[in-house]
């Protein structure tokens, strides 16, 4: 039997990035062209035609805006989870704003489904060594699990030690630290990386993104058939609505490394996706982990 992957998708717009963190401040948002609820839609149709089911992190800022989307992913099937309320890294907040975000976030998407949300991904995969106390505000928001770290160095995020498949982070003597399992009376939550394609002693991206864009598809398939066949693991695969969208407005003032990052070959994330879809096996992380509300 093929082993089960978690598609994820990360829902919010392409002026949320973190990329455009400079250009485009939360109090401009209202005011600019949003395209993030036909972009779902679009992914919606693609996962119906091949009757595939995911996992959608919510941006509270959009199911806000539009309080039908999360109604509609929920009812097609797939599992509702909290991108948290504003898109904003969690270095650049504190303890007291990160707590009332995600507490902000999770209680809409509840309201509006009528049913708890368990998962949780940080804006731009930010949780790192620095900011591990996010888990605790997780943990008495009501989390069952996080996906929010990203096994490798990057200069947004990333904790490159991390181990790269599900397991746990765990308090211990104050430090949170991973381990493969949750033991009797310890704090913890569980964690599912983002993941990546091991070589030699670092760890490369393969599952998603603008490494999805900007990879030939020939490698991205080879990478992650080599987690499911020679490691028997899942993989994690995410994206973005706004990432099926080449038709979207411009942002003024970007530098070229962050147009890079985001324009590249927006145009082909449609046909790629659907060949990845038809190649892999994939469920939500909900049913994948046989969690309960």
């Amino acid at each position: 039997m093929a082993i089960k992957n978690y598609l994820t998708i990360d829902v919010e717009d392409y002026f949320h990035v973190s990329a455009f963190e400079k250009l485009s401040a939360p109090e401009t948002w209202a005011g600019r062209e949003c395209r993030v609820e036909r972009n779902t839609d679009l992914v919606l149709s693609l996962l119906a035609d091949n009757e595939v089911k995911a996992t959608f992190f919510i941006l509270g800022w959009v199911a806000e805006r539009y309080p039908q989307l999360a109604v509609k992913i929920a009812n097609l099937g797939h599992e509702v989870a909290s991108h948290g309320y504003l898109h904003q890294r969690v270095a650049l907040q504190d303890r007291e704003t990160y707590k009332q975000d995600i507490r902000r976030g999770k209680g809409l998407l509840e309201d509006q489904i009528g049913a708890a949300v368990l998962g949780y991904r940080a804006p731009s995969y930010s949780i790192t060594r620095q900011t591990s106390w996010a888990f605790d505000e997780l943990l008495e928001a009501g989390f069952k699990y996080d996906s929010s770290i990203f096994p490798m160095q990057h200069d947004f995020y990333g904790i490159p030690d991390w181990p790269r498949f599900s397991g746990y982070a765990v308090k211990n003597g104050g430090k949170w630290e991973d381990s493969p399992a949750l033991m009797d009376g310890q704090t913890g939550i569980q964690e599912i990386p983002i993941t990546t394609l091991q070589f030699g002693d670092r760890n490369l991206p393969i599952a998603g993104g603008g490494y999805f864009r900007l990879l030939p598809y020939a490698i991205t398939r080879w990478g992650l058939k080599q987690i499911n066949n020679k490691e028997q693991e899942p993989f994690v695969f995410y994206l973005h609505p706004w990432e099926f969208d080449p038709q979207q407005p411009r942002m003024a003032g970007a530098s070229a490394k962050s147009r890079f990052r985001h324009y590249l070959n927006l145009g082909k994330t449609e046909s790629r996706f659907k060949r990845l879809i038809s190649d892999f096996s994939f469920s939500s992380i909900k049913h994948g982990l046989s969690m309960s509300d």
